[in-house]
């Protein structure tokens, strides 16, 4: 077995290595410089994780499926998706990259992980307390997926029609355009110091330095990792409203235990 995911601000991270070690699975994040192609094609079976956009898989992790689909064909596959409450069809619509390929669904679930999006005031980042609770509960059903899977138990989070209907409608449907948008709707402020981290710790290598400025190359894939980086918070992506406090990631608080 073998996990690979991706993660913007660590809660796929999260999921993905916790199950890894229930499960003594080799675990690699896409961003890893390692041949996937080999990794995949060797593996029995494939669990993917990964954080759902308005009902839309990232496009760093779509990038990463076209090149690498042709290495799915005859898997079993475990589809976790992360997301803030409510996501519809987001473990069902990674599927949709296997278009043709022929895999067995083993499991398919959606874990709610504490908010990222540090500049959305109706969405307040929690504290410490908060994500424990969260964490606690995504605990316990990581440990009910594995008594399932050890069980033959085969469930599918998402893939029924009212799922996918709302996934679509009240989603999808309209983020699409979004993220369209997003990807060359990087701002950066006049508090930027020009220190060059959100150059470095982009997946997407969308920024870059010219002269005493951040400019994008217009390949956001909206993980808001550099948001919540920031030193200076003054970088902004689709939502331009002040960032009053960053998510700093599970790793982050927790990096004595992880």
């Amino acid at each position: 077995m073998v996990t690979i995911y991706f993660s913007g601000t660590g809660n796929s991270r999260y999921i993905a290595e916790r199950f890894s070690e229930k499960t003594n699975a080799a675990c690699f994040s896409i961003e890893e410089a390692v041949d996937f192609g080999e990794i995949l094609t060797t593996a029995n079976t494939v669990t993917v994780c990964y954080p759902i956009y308005g009902s839309c898989v990232p496009r760093i992790m779509r990038d990463f499926m076209i090149a690498h689909r042709t290495c799915f064909e005859g898997k079993k596959l475990i589809i976790f998706c992360t997301q803030l409450m409510f996501s519809g069809d987001g473990a069902r619509i990674f599927t949709d990259l296997l278009d043709g390929i022929a895999v067995e669904i083993l499991y398919a679930e959606h874990f709610n992980m504490p908010n990222n999006i540090c500049n959305l005031p109706i969405f307040p980042v929690p504290d410490n307390k908060k994500i424990n609770r969260y964490l606690s509960k995504a605990e316990a059903k990581l440990e009910r997926v594995g008594r399932d899977l050890s069980s033959g138990i085969v469930k599918k989070r998402g893939f029924n029609a009212l799922s996918q209907y709302s996934g679509y409608w009240l989603q999808r449907r309209s983020f699409v355009g979004l993220e369209k948008k997003a990807e060359k709707d990087v701002k950066i402020s006049g508090d930027c110091m020009v220190c060059g981290k959100c150059i470095k710790i982009c997946p997407m290598k969308n920024l870059k330095q010219d002269d005493s400025r951040i400019l994008q190359n217009g390949q956001c894939t909206l993980c808001y990792r550099c948001v919540n980086q920031c030193p200076q918070q003054a970088i902004t992506v689709l939502l331009h409203a002040p960032v009053k406090k960053q998510y700093p990631g599970i790793h982050q608080l927790y990096s004595d235990d992880f």
